[in-house]
């Protein structure tokens, strides 16, 4: 199937079976912990380089921002993003210790976690309240229709557990469904063609297709189910513990980001939708399909254990799906994953 031009924006969501194309040159890459000195802790006057695995994802907006600004090397730290062509490509360099940091989302983490990766998320950088949705044919007239029926979307990528999480609701499960296997943009692409009946994508692709197939309408949105897609940003926990400053860094240049796109719209979206391959008008549509979370929502979500948008408790529940799903052996211990720290001492700073 050939893709018009404008389907080749890659994020962070496909997981294409790329492996060994995608990893194969990241071993000349080595994990980038050292600093100007041979010291592990170092003062401000020192800058500490770090590497992180990212991809052309809207929801890194402020790390663009933070990036082109300068944000990182205001706190001392010196930030290598390499973009992948999507997350799963990266988990070979991260479990190598070719990467400090890693940009997935909640599904992935606990599949890390499952391998039995040591680290730690230190900030959320986005949920999905409307980015992520299912597009039906009007000969769908329910979700409890899709039984029986055959759905576009990525085995074993986050829309698959999106659906999957979807059809528990009304009874169903992935037994009653038959998936095409295909990544959200070739899931897009199909429905809008009329090939599928039924396919998981996110923006802009839901959008673009939703518009040019007229027979259809997108039938459910994470804009209904908002806690269930979340995108994380996690560091290895040797490098956290070794470079506490430059992962304080990382998180302070982060929100700064956030906040210069909030007072500086404009030049905002101008600087990441270049990064992003996106016009700034699309950019900014896009992101109203996300919350990004400031300051005192991530301290909510990485250490208010009474807050309804605690992030441990989701990934516990997400860990005992996926094994009752089969997707993984055993649920992971997920008590140490998170650390507020850093959101903790931007908070009592500010």
């Amino acid at each position: 199937m050939n893709l018009p031009k404008r389907f080749n924006f890659l994020t962070r969501r496909q997981s294409l079976r790329l492996m060994v194309g995608a990893t194969a040159g990241l071993v000349v890459h080595s994990c980038a912990q050292s600093t100007e000195t041979n010291e592990t802790d170092s003062s401000p006057s020192e800058v500490i380089s770090a590497s992180i695995g990212i991809t052309s994802w809207i929801g890194n907006t402020p790390l663009h921002i933070a990036q082109e600004k300068g944000f990182f090397e205001e706190q001392g730290l010196r930030l290598d993003a390499k973009v992948f062509s999507t997350i799963l490509d990266a988990f070979p360099a991260f479990e190598a210790g070719h990467l400090d940091g890693l940009n997935p989302v909640t599904t992935e983490a606990v599949l890390l976690a499952s391998r039995g990766v040591d680290y730690r998320i230190v900030l959320v950088c986005d949920t999905s309240v409307g980015a992520d949705g299912i597009l039906a044919r009007n000969s769908v007239a329910s979700i409890s229709d899709f039984k029986g029926r055959e759905i576009a979307v990525q085995k074993g990528g986050v829309g698959h557990f999106f659906v999957l999480q979807v059809l528990q609701d009304v009874g169903l499960n992935n037994n009653d469904i038959s998936i095409i296997d295909v990544p959200p943009d070739v899931a897009a692409v199909s429905y809008q063609s009329g090939e599928v009946e039924i396919a998981y994508t996110f923006s802009p692709y839901m959008e673009e297709a939703n518009a040019a197939q007229k027979d259809g309408r997108i039938i459910y949105t994470s804009a209904e189910k908002p806690n269930a897609i979340a995108d994380l940003y996690i560091f290895k926990t040797a490098f956290v513990e070794a470079q506490p400053k430059a992962t304080e860094a990382f998180v302070r240049g982060i929100l700064k980001g956030l906040d210069f796109l909030a007072q500086n719209l404009e030049e905002g979206l101008a600087i990441a939708s270049k990064e992003l391959g996106v016009t700034p008008s699309e950019l900014e549509a896009q992101l109203k399909g996300l919350r990004l979370p400031d300051l005192q929502t991530n301290l909510a979500m990485l250490s208010d254990s009474d807050s309804d948008l605690y992030l441990l408790k989701g990934m516990e529940d997400l860990a005992d799906f996926l094994k009752s799903n089969n997707e993984i052996q055993e649920a992971p211990d997920l008590s140490q994953v998170l650390e507020p720290r850093f959101v903790e001492s931007v908070d009592a700073s500010s």
